[in-house]
């Protein structure tokens, strides 16, 4: 039954591509994770930047929602990616059925140098981001964003055009009349910005640069935030770094400093902070050590600070991953995400700074089968 059913698919399909000279190619993993996390931060299923207090947590969850589907799609110069995961879905739950509604994560096209579409910021260097069970490793101090963007792109240098969006809170005084009955200034609840100002893209220049040592990027963004017709300029620069070591081991690197808000450290830093430009620190560094040709461990990094809010925030591992074959890898990783920042801003009604400090220890094992 399973040869006729190849037989009709393939006879199906041959007829057309040399027609129309389009190629598919699909790709992805299924990812099975168990983490197991305790400490006074309440559960994430990776560590995003942000977080919430709570007395004593000591919670397990088994998940699959990290698994991916992606498929590239070519056509003479024309190239076409998308892919979805199921990674923070609010449809499921472990009542019933644990059912995850898809949800993009990349859907652009290639053309000529010019690629249109959702994926990766031009800020991000996806080659500097570390090898670890937790999604995405150290976010807190790393830049990781996805968004729709126009970009160019030549050997060395890139041009960009992205989505503009401010994501922070307006001083007390800009806020509107009704704005200000909304939310009844008394509560503790910050004066979110309007969004409907955000009309003039974020511009992004990179230059890269190659060898066999590895590579780096150096990138600047310019921002143009006018929340509450209060028009604010914003700058930023980043650079990130893959450097070979000894052997088939690596070093990789991000520094990022300026007004860079939500493109680094994920939940770690706002864009505005009661009406003020937030001004951030962010590092990340990761070293991947192979102890044979299929094992290896990686102890990573990151830390993000801010001048306006004063968050300090820091996530720390270690991990060791295996190739049990060619496609399949199995991870185990330790490691401590905290949090200690000298909150302000973010309860109008308190007067004096109170410090508040949290941290969560975590274990993590992952079973990833590519394809």
């Amino acid at each position: 039954m399973k040869q006729h059913t190849l037989l009709a698919l393939s006879l199906f399909f041959i007829p057309f591509s040399p027609l129309y000279g389009t190629e598919l190619q699909m790709g992805g993993f299924i990812k099975a994770n168990a983490r197991y996390v305790e400490g006074n931060l309440k559960f994430q299923d990776s560590w995003t930047g942000g977080g919430s207090f709570a007395d004593n947590t000591k919670r397990t969850q088994f998940s699959a929602q990290e698994s991916r589907v992606n498929m590239t799609i070519t056509s003479n110069e024309v190239q076409a990616f998308a892919e979805i995961d199921f990674v923070g879905s609010a449809q499921g739950n472990p009542i019933i059925s644990n059912s995850y509604s898809p949800r993009l994560r990349h859907a652009f096209i290639s053309y000529q140098g010019v690629t249109a579409g959702q994926t990766w910021s031009t800020l991000v260097n996806t080659s500097t981001f570390a090898e670890t069970a937790d999604l995405g490793g150290p976010l807190v101090g790393q830049a990781m964003i996805r968004q729709a963007l126009v970009r160019y792109d030549t050997t060395h240098w890139q041009f960009a055009l992205e989505n503009p969006y401010t994501y922070g809170t307006q001083a007390p005084e800009q806020a509107s009349a009704q704005t200000k009955f909304a939310t009844a200034l008394t509560s503790t609840e910050p004066l979110w910005i309007d969004t409907n100002h955000d009309y003039l893209p974020d511009m992004i220049v990179r230059y890269n640069q190659s060898g066999d040592w590895g590579n780096v990027s150096i990138s600047g963004l310019l921002r143009y935030l006018d929340s509450a017709d209060t028009a604010q300029w914003g700058g930023g620069t980043s650079i990130a770094a893959k450097i070979h070591s000894i052997g088939k081991d690596d070093l990789r690197i991000q520094l990022h400093y300026g007004h860079l808000g939500r493109y680094v450290g994920t939940d770690a830093a706002r864009d505005i902070t009661d009406g003020q430009l937030e001004n951030s620190l962010s590092v990340m560094f990761a070293y991947r050590h192979f102890w044979t040709q299929h094992t290896r461990s990686s102890i990573f990094y990151g830390h993000t600070s801010t001048k306006v809010e004063q968050t300090d925030r820091s996530h720390f591992g270690v991990n060791l991953f295996t190739n049990l074959t060619q496609s399949l890898t199995l991870g185990a990783e330790i490691g401590r995400y905290q949090m200690q920042d000298n909150i302000t801003s973010l309860v109008p009604t308190v007067s004096q700074p109170r410090t508040t400090q949290g941290a969560s220890n975590y274990a993590q094992v992952s079973l990833q089968f590519h394809f």
